[in-house]
């Protein structure tokens, strides 16, 4: 059976978590490492000024006291004998998609088993409601699960997987849409005086591109998106090379 090791950012006992658990079970040998309570976005932040407390809950499923990169850094130097098949974070509760892939601790988890060059996923559930089904999600990544595991990803690239609620049963390969939210702050003053500020979003809806991961899960399709380690630009690095002369002069001067 191959060997998948499962994280989110809501925390251990979230129910997206729990999905993926019972939907993958039967097919896979699970390793549970997430978080202990929610470390929504945390991106692919770690804990380097305090201690990491990890405790074991059951034969395969530990709960650590950090952000979801400190779990996965310590199930693959720590709590794992060998490296999983498989590596998938989720399912998430709410949408990841344009600029929020930053800013996700679903996403930054994935990026660290990417990093340690195992293929991964980062799984969410694209809904602004209330009352989430985290069902379909999960029977989507049984599914995906293996096709992965058989073909592999290319080195440094991990999906970023958005289902949205209701799924019409359409699946779209997506690039990242742009930026995708309007950031609002909300003021306000404590009991003490303290000024404070809510930050809050409003969702942008013009201007969509038809290729793009809002796009699909707006139709009611499953959006995967292939997302690359290596941020380097080539185009701007050969076009702006040519600045190193000027700049070399420039300094010595």
């Amino acid at each position: 059976m191959p060997h998948i090791l499962l994280t989110n950012d809501d925390g251990i006992q979230a129910p997206g978590l729990r999905a993926l658990v019972e939907a993958l079970r039967e097919s896979a040998i699970i390793t549970v490492v997430a978080p202990s309570h929610e470390r929504s976005a945390a991106a692919q932040s770690l804990t380097l000024r305090q201690p990491i407390y990890c405790d074991q809950l059951s034969e395969h499923e530990y709960a650590v006291e950090g952000t979801p990169a400190d779990a996965m850094i310590l199930a693959f130097h720590t709590l794992l004998k060998a490296k999983p098949d498989l590596v998938i974070s989720g399912v998430n509760r709410g949408g990841n998609l344009g600029e929020n892939v930053y800013y996700s601790g679903t996403v930054g988890a994935a990026m660290e088993g990417a990093l340690n060059r195992v293929p991964s996923i980062a799984i969410s559930v694209a809904y602004r409601g209330k009352d989430f089904d985290f069902q379909p999600a999960a029977n989507f990544a049984r599914v995906l699960a293996p096709l992965i595991i058989e073909q592999g990803l290319p080195d440094g690239v991990l999906l970023n997987v958005n289902v949205p609620q209701p799924w019409n049963g359409t699946v779209r390969f997506t690039r990242q849409s742009s930026k995708i939210t309007r950031n609002l702050l909300q003021p306000g003053t404590d009991p003490r005086g303290r000024r404070y500020y809510w930050l809050h979003e409003q969702q942008i809806t013009e201007g969509i591109g038809a290729d793009t991961d809002q796009a699909a899960v707006r139709d009611g399709a499953i959006s995967i998106t292939p997302l690359t380690l290596d941020h380097t630009d080539t185009a701007s690095l050969n076009h702006l090379s040519h600045w190193a002369r000027f700049l070399e002069t420039a300094a010595k001067s």
